[in-house]
């Protein structure tokens, strides 16, 4: 197999991972508070040697499926109405405990449960700001949220919402579609803006996301023929220099 089907092949590989990335990313444009995944890749030459087997030849290409990582940007800030429905508008995560310990999320879409504990979709509780679980009285029946993170009842305040981020977003860990895991120190953030009664949609663009997976599908098939088109020119050199008759 000659190189020309091995730089394919490499780049094959690479964009079967991206298509991967984007579908994920794209049947999650409805998630609230999903991170779009990117993928990092690069090329990397391989030094030839040339027709008298010493280096010297051309560099050839391949391509190389480097990393993947989040794209932290905010997205957009919708209305709910829900009085336990928050969105951070600016840096920062809303902490949960689980069962596998403390997450960050940007996913604000919380509950009352019936003993009063604020939790996320899954039952997670929100922490407030010293890592305890938000608890509002039973009897209580109105629930308010400045933006510094104070949350009310009609009796006053009861405590404050934490939000929390760590020094480098890069080495947080996703966890399914919402939740991140911290690998650093976490700490809070200076300046809060908590928004009640709205949630933060995926950051992902549906339709530039769908041009990507188009484009990338595109490549594939092209890199696909190309593997195609060498192996039946290498068959045949092979059938010909097989059924030549010797001299």
């Amino acid at each position: 197999m000659e190189n020309t089907t091995y730089i394919a092949l490499s780049r094959i590989d690479t964009l079967t991972r991206a298509l991967d990335v984007a579908a994920d990313n794209l049947a999650n444009a409805n998630t609230d508070g999903f991170k779009a995944t990117r993928q990092i890749f690069s090329d990397y030459l391989v030094p030839q040697k040339n027709i008298h087997g010493l280096p010297g030849g051309r560099d050839e290409a391949f391509t190389q499926d480097r990393s993947t990582y989040q794209d932290h940007l905010q997205g957009a800030l919708r209305q709910t109405g829900n009085p336990t429905d928050f969105a951070i508008n600016g840096e920062g995560y809303f902490s949960v405990r689980t069962s596998q310990g403390v997450r960050l999320t940007r996913n604000g879409q919380f509950h009352r449960r019936v003993d009063g504990t604020i939790v996320d979709g899954a039952g997670n509780p929100l922490l407030d700001r010293d890592g305890r679980n938000i608890v509002i009285a039973q009897q209580d029946e109105v629930v308010s949220v400045a933006a510094d993170g104070t949350l009310s009842t009609e009796d006053g305040p009861v405590g404050y919402i934490g939000v929390v981020t760590v020094d480098n977003l890069n080495t947080l860990q996703p966890e399914g579609t919402y939740l991140l895991k911290p690998t650093t120190r976490t700490h809070a953030v200076a300046s809060t803006e908590i928004r009640q009664g709205m949630l933060e949609s995926s950051n992902v663009n549906s339709i530039s996301e769908t041009t990507r997976m188009v484009e990338i599908q595109r490549d594939y098939d092209l890199n696909f023929q190309l593997v195609q088109t060498e192996s039946t020119r290498i068959t045949n050199s092979i059938d010909k220099i097989t059924t030549e008759p010797s001299t």
